[in-house]
């Protein structure tokens, strides 16, 4: 098996310590730091989202395996910087205003980070102005927002309406999930898209960027 073989089979058993010292060998074994990144943690977590996406995996596992897959990364990062390797996109995510739920939300952001794209995470709630402003300054192509509480749901819809009034609306993508939240709702106030879990919203945002 190859280092990068072994590295992906590691972040799929959640073997943070081994992931670590794995990444570390294929550096120096000369490997590019694109190439540890993609064909090994990426690959890793893509298929950790297959088994998540058919009910073979669920959330502990899900979570031990973004672990591993950050142990990696730790390595991995200041090399992918060195070398100028870009994420594949850039996300704003956050639980909405007066929401203080987050397991969901962080599930989706350690999933995206597996996937290859880089996550600004903002946490728990969090007002419109701050979305905006964060997707501005990392020059975001995505906003991620989240909701648990019916009653916060509409500060979803107050975030796009604020994007609108400042004539931003166009240069983002908006995607909207939690327990509550359905493709109808996100219609209603005019999200780009919806997702019901963490795998089916690396596939939406894989469809909006290039």
């Amino acid at each position: 098996m190859s280092l990068l073989q072994e590295l992906c089979e590691n972040v799929i058993a959640g073997n943070a310590p081994k992931c670590e010292a794995l990444t570390a060998d294929a550096l120096d074994s000369g490997l590019s730091a694109a190439d540890v990144l993609n064909d090994g943690l990426v690959a890793g977590m893509n298929v950790v989202g297959e088994k998540f996406k058919n009910n073979e995996f669920y959330v502990p596992e899900v979570l031990i395996a973004a672990r591993a897959m950050k142990a990696g990364m730790k390595v991995l990062r200041p090399k992918l910087v060195e070398a100028g390797v870009e994420p594949k996109g850039r996300l704003i995510m956050g639980t909405v205003k007066g929401d203080l739920h987050d397991i969901g939300k962080n599930l989706v952001a350690m999933m995206m980070e597996g996937a290859g794209f880089e996550v600004i995470d903002l946490g728990v709630d969090v007002a419109p102005d701050k979305f905006i402003a964060a997707a501005q300054e990392h020059h975001a192509q995505i906003i991620g927002m989240s909701a648990l509480l019916t009653t916060t749901m509409l500060n979803m819809k107050d975030t796009i309406e604020t994007l609108k009034s400042q004539g931003i609306r166009d240069t983002v993508k908006v995607i909207i999930g939690g327990a509550p939240v359905t493709q109808n709702f996100a219609d209603e106030i005019g999200a780009d898209g919806y997702s019901a879990d963490a795998a089916s919203a690396i596939d939406l945002v894989k469809a909006f960027l290039p």
